[in-house]
């Protein structure tokens, strides 16, 4: 995975539009893996699923929580990706309270499919779904790669702990030392 560029994708998003009247002001925009990635240093951290246990509990409000810390250390943005549509991931965000942390959908599984990361969670009602991993992305490469263990489909556990927040900026912060 380091070294490799990221694949090009366009991804269906909902953006805000004030000129849209109306109880839902939103409108479709069509963003791609360069609006996203290119020209940034960025961390993707992908998950199963919005509004999922793990990911709603710990992994999404800590990275929104340790966002200036990883801004310290040169990253750009920070960015959730799930193979959920624009609309649940807009809910899932606003639920969460987000400032920092963006979303991105990946309705289709294109993105995951793409990265190698695509796995079946039917046993859990789920159908196809990312596996849990994050990335350090420097102008659309990936950098680092933080890969939960037991990657397969129809996994009965969630493994969480090597794409958490805190490893992800102690690895950052240990390479600023060795600079």
């Amino acid at each position: 995975m380091i070294g490799r560029k990221v694949p090009n994708v366009t991804f269906r998003t909902r953006v805000r539009d004030e000129s849209i009247e109306g109880p839902n002001p939103f409108r479709w925009q069509d963003m791609s893996s360069d609006d996203y990635f290119k020209g940034k240093r960025v961390i993707l951290f992908s998950l199963p699923g919005a509004f999922t246990p793990t990911c709603s509990t710990y992994q999404l409000p800590d990275f929104e929580k340790l966002f200036p810390e990883f801004q310290a250390e040169g990253i750009d943005d920070i960015y959730c990706m799930s193979v959920n549509d624009a609309f649940v991931m807009n809910a899932w965000a606003k639920g969460q309270n987000l400032e920092h942390v963006k979303v991105i959908p990946d309705g289709s599984g294109e993105f995951t499919r793409k990265m190698g990361m695509l796995v079946n969670k039917d046993n859990l009602g789920f159908g196809m779904r990312s596996w849990r991993y994050a990335a350090i992305i420097n102008d659309g490469v990936v950098e680092k790669w933080f890969e939960e263990e037991g990657f397969s489909d129809l996994c009965e556990t969630d493994p969480y702990g090597v794409s958490a927040p805190q490893n992800i900026l102690e690895s950052l912060k240990g390479e600023a030392k060795a600079a």
